[in-house]
């Protein structure tokens, strides 16, 4: 496992799909508590927000193993795509969908009181938030925009009198620098 935690999240997707589970479990690993942390504090439930966090990586796996998949440049965006899609499409529907579990033949995920607790925990505890902090101005202000507060890019473009191309990739470069950020701090 340490050699797969050195490769990058691209290699770990490649490999993943060329038939190596635990490198899509050590990519599940690297980005679980961001991604719960960021489904806990739209939603404010642990049971809701591990329910979404099941799907987003299921539907991540799933995909992975589509005939026409292309790793994405920037996996941790992607995820965080996925992610956000999931909060949408269950708030469109008021339930988490779990059409890619049962697509993969997974089990239902089941929360113990550690789990529930661990993931409270991470509401207040703002690790990404505070490390958004440290990214430049514009990317900042993107990657919260995007991701936080659920904006398009149309919207931030036309908030920023930009075009939408430039918004992608100050929230791209700010989706990767705040990975390296967070690898820095495990």
């Amino acid at each position: 496992m340490g050699r797969l935690q050195k490769l990058s999240d691209v290699e770990l997707l490649r490999s993943a799909r060329a038939g190596q589970p635990a490198a899509f479990a050590c990519f599940y690993r690297r980005y679980q508590d961001p991604v719960v942390a960021y489904l806990v504090r739209r939603v404010r439930r642990a049971d809701l927000a591990a329910d979404l966090t099941a799907e987003t990586f299921t539907a991540a796996l799933v995909a992975l193993h589509r005939s026409d998949f292309t790793v994405p440049d920037v996996p941790v965006a992607w995820l965080f795509v996925i992610a956000r899609n999931k909060l949408l499409d269950a708030n469109r529907r008021h339930q988490v969908e779990d059409r890619a579990r049962r697509e993969a033949n997974l089990a239902p995920l089941v929360l113990d009181d550690s789990d529930i607790q661990r993931i409270d925990s991470l509401i207040g505890e703002g690790r990404v938030l505070t490390l958004l902090e440290r990214l430049p101005e514009e990317q900042r202000d993107a990657v919260h925009a995007y991701i936080v507060d659920d904006r398009t890019y149309p919207e931030i473009a036309a908030d920023a009198q930009t075009s939408q191309m430039v918004i992608r990739k100050r929230v791209s470069r700010g989706l990767r620098r705040l990975r390296k950020l967070l690898e820095a701090q495990t």
